[in-house]
């Protein structure tokens, strides 16, 4: 089979143009990148149109290094549903250079089930993440400048929390110290570097509900801790607008086109594992504003990227997925029950039912967020027909609709049964309101542990003194009403990545917390989570090169 890198250089594009003709999107809307890739402006949406489109979710069991095949089997299912004669649009998010230089590869999809041209999209694509890490970059150099200016007049920040950031995997720059040398380069500061995706920017442009919307989270950001013990915001240092001038253009959703031409809006990139994961509401509203289903996914497994969509992004946009589709793996179920992906025969199938303790409680935590659930399996040829079997017959037993899916191989072909298994569910029996895992009201301690509790199966939540610290000063500024993002390990509900399957009686640690009073969030950092993840010993940049004016090593 040919690599992702060379099915996205043969599959013929259509112009841009057409793809948004197919959308109901006239030409004048678009900014155009180039023939394949477009800006949408914001007045394309229509929510009167997006209230009577159907909303579907794909999230995931708990992930392998190498990730369960969200993305894949989304693009499969939306170009699927076009087959059966739906307008299908997708809103995903977009990739990071960090994984894409790293260790698991680019966000594109994979095989015959793709978002294209992969190259670009995963490369530089349009620049909102080049435009993110520059807002973000600029507020640290303002903030630094504002103290040095002012520091005559007796300002100072007792806690400066504002951390620059790097679309790049890089250990060395968790924790640095600026303001070295001559009293004129500024003053001392210990700081750091978070991952692009970790920024609070990033959430801010992915939650934001319009232009006007964005100003108001900007000005909300909290940069520090004044002299009075006081937050101080990007508001008062009067910068506001010079932020929005560098996000005026990444604020618009991105157009492409699958490798079967179905519309997708391909925009904001937050990891799930410490941010919230989802691609923009301004996306996902022009999904649904464009096409009857709107195919979505969230990051991760869904204890992190689900609950996150469902408690933070239904909660602040007003949606509601009407059907919610689960991504397990033979190599998936296989990990969570403890073995090593090469089983077959009877210790596969003994091996896979253990692994089943895993996709039941994402389904069950799924089901008690209201949600109805399709599981897929995204098949590969070495899985077998018996084991397609077992997992059917599991969720047969489960009560819960089963598709196996061949996006991979096939593309939307490959998806025909499930798209058909999502439109039964949308048709015949959609889900409604979302029960959120935690009130509002409740305090943050109490969102925490409800989410802890009830979704990671945690029977205590322990924090460590500096988180104590934080919920004390965020409760007496008044934000403790925010809903909550737990920064934690993927591949566990514990917050050890070692601990496998359904565990319980486990204790979840939160070590600190970060108010993102712009993206309208408290951030719980849990166990030994990082927010600028490492590089591993063989980096995927290895393999990436340009040959014969083509870039090859993609993934």
């Amino acid at each position: 089979m040919k690599t992702d890198i060379e099915i996205s250089y043969a599959a013929p594009l259509q112009p841009i143009e057409e793809i948004a003709a197919k959308a109901g999107i006239n030409a004048d809307k678009l900014e155009c990148y180039g023939p394949y890739m477009a800006k949408v402006k914001l007045d394309v949406i229509d929510k009167q149109k997006a209230a009577k489109s159907h909303l579907v979710l794909v999230t995931a069991m708990s992930p392998t290094k190498a990730g369960i095949g969200k993305t894949t089997v989304s693009i499969g299912l939306s170009m699927g549903l076009c087959r059966l004669g739906k307008r299908s649009v997708l809103a995903l998010r977009e990739p990071s250079l960090g994984p894409c230089f790293g260790m698991k590869g680019g966000a594109t999809g994979g095989g015959y089930s793709q978002v294209v041209p992969m190259e670009k999209i995963n490369l530089h694509f349009t620049g909102d993440f080049h435009a993110i890490t520059s807002a973000n970059n600029m507020i640290a150099a303002l903030l630094d400048n504002y103290v040095y200016q002012h520091r005559s007049e007796g300002f100072f920040l007792s806690d400066q929390t504002w951390r620059r950031v790097l679309d790049v995997n890089d250990r060395n720059l968790r924790d640095v110290v600026t303001g070295l040398g001559a009293r004129t380069n500024g003053c001392v500061n210990e700081t750091g570097f978070d991952i692009t995706p970790a920024s609070e920017i990033m959430a801010v442009l992915c939650l934001a509900k319009s232009e006007e919307d964005l100003r108001q989270r900007l000005d909300n950001i909290v940069l520090g801790v004044d002299s009075e013990g006081k937050p101080f915001t990007l508001k008062q240092m009067g910068v506001t607008g010079a932020i929005m001038v560098l996000l005026h253009d990444a604020l618009k959703p991105n157009l492409v086109q699958t490798v079967e031409h179905t519309p997708a809006f391909v925009h904001g990139g937050p990891f799930a594992n410490i941010a919230h994961g989802c691609n923009s509401i301004l996306a996902t509203q022009m999904a649904l504003s464009c096409g009857d289903y709107a195919v979505t996914e969230a990051g991760f497994g869904a204890d992190l990227g689900a609950e996150k969509f469902l408690d933070i992004k239904c909660r602040q946009a007003g949606l509601h997925p009407e059907a919610c589709v689960l991504v397990c793996t033979m190599a998936g179920l296989k990990q969570q029950g403890g073995g090593e992906g090469s089983e077959t025969g009877d210790e596969s199938a003994a091996v896979i039912e253990k692994g089943f303790a895993n996709l039941d409680r994402h389904i069950s935590n799924l089901q008690h967020m209201g949600q109805h659930v399709i599981v897929t399996l995204n098949r590969f040829e070495r899985d077998t027909a018996e084991e397609i079997a077992q997992v059917r017959s599991h969720c047969e037993q489960m009560g819960v609709a089963f598709a196996a899916n061949e996006a991979f191989m096939k593309g939307g072909e490959g998806c025909l049964e499930l798209a058909q298994a999502v439109v039964d569910v949308v048709e015949k029996n959609p889900a409604e309101a979302v029960d959120f895992t935690y009130n509002e009201s409740d305090s943050l301690e109490d969102k925490i542990e409800k989410v802890c509790r009830k979704v990671y199966g945690a029977s205590a939540v322990e924090f460590k003194p500096a988180a104590r610290r934080a919920i004390d000063k965020i409760r007496e500024w008044g934000y403790d009403k925010l809903p909550v993002c737990i920064a934690k390990t993927q591949y566990s509900f514990t917050d050890d990545a070692k601990v496998l399957g359904a565990p319980s009686n486990f204790t979840i640690t939160v070590r600190d917390i970060a108010l993102n009073a712009g993206a309208g969030m408290i951030v719980a950092i849990a166990g030994t989570i990082l927010r600028m993840p490492g590089l591993p010993k063989y980096p995927q940049a290895e393999r990436l090169d340009v040959v014969d004016g083509r870039i090859v090593g993609l993934q």
